[in-house]
């Protein structure tokens, strides 16, 4: 099977966007790019989930063409391979219906320094304006929005996150969702207090070193 390992990781970690309230039923979609052959693996339409097997996951060139797969791609393709063409850094897209990252989204309210772990995004987490799902100007609308952050709000939609693997990818959308829940709560008692840019960017550059990570010999 064509990318094998790739589409077996779609798989999994579409199980875990749902066992971990991350998404509901066949809501959202992920992907991965494979940037030496330059083909993009997607979850296909529809699926749910828990029924999603290797083989119904789709391969696709970077136009959106497909190579190998009998299924139906994500109606949100081109979000995902107009990020691969934005960002040369990402390798893996999540796009996910959690609750209060939604609730975001359909304020129209990007998600500001409300708690240190915005830095999975960056500074915020900005919001890309409406547009109706599945469609060009959807597409459009993300990429002009997501700059150098890893994570971006559709406006009455979602979240769509990025990273340079499905681990990172979804670990943003993990830390997006606390941030968001975090944001909604504060603002429901009183008035968040946000940190600076300035402290968002001491904090990005300790994430870097940050955990059990290996020293260069």
């Amino acid at each position: 099977m064509l990318l094998e390992n790739q589409r077996t990781a779609i798989v999994e970690f579409g199980k875990k966007l749902v066992k971990s309230g991350l998404t509901t039923g066949t809501g959202g979609n992920l992907s991965c790019v494979d940037r030496a052959e330059n083909l993009v693996v997607i979850s296909p339409s529809g699926i749910d989930y828990d029924e999603m097997m290797a083989g119904d996951v789709v391969v696709l060139d970077m136009t959106g063409n497909i190579i190998d797969g009998k299924l139906k791609p994500s109606s949100e393709t081109g979000i995902h391979i107009g990020l691969y063409c934005r960002r040369p850094d990402v390798s893996a897209v999540i796009h996910t219906h959690s609750p209060y990252a939604t609730t975001m989204a359909c304020l129209n309210m990007e998600i500001p320094a409300v708690h240190y772990l915005v830095g999975f995004s960056g500074t915020k987490v900005p919001v890309a304006p409406y547009a109706t799902f599945g469609t060009e100007q959807l597409a459009k609308n993300v990429s002009d929005t997501i700059g150098k952050f890893n994570a971006v709000l559709m406006a009455n939609h979602g979240l769509i996150t990025v990273g340079a693997d499905l681990l990172r990818a979804f670990c943003v959308a993990e830390e997006i969702e606390f941030v968001a829940r975090i944001y909604y709560q504060t603002k429901n008692i009183g008035k968040p207090v946000i940190l600076s840019d300035r402290e968002m960017n001491n904090v990005m550059k300790k994430f870097a070193d940050y955990g059990q990570r290996k020293k260069k010999v």
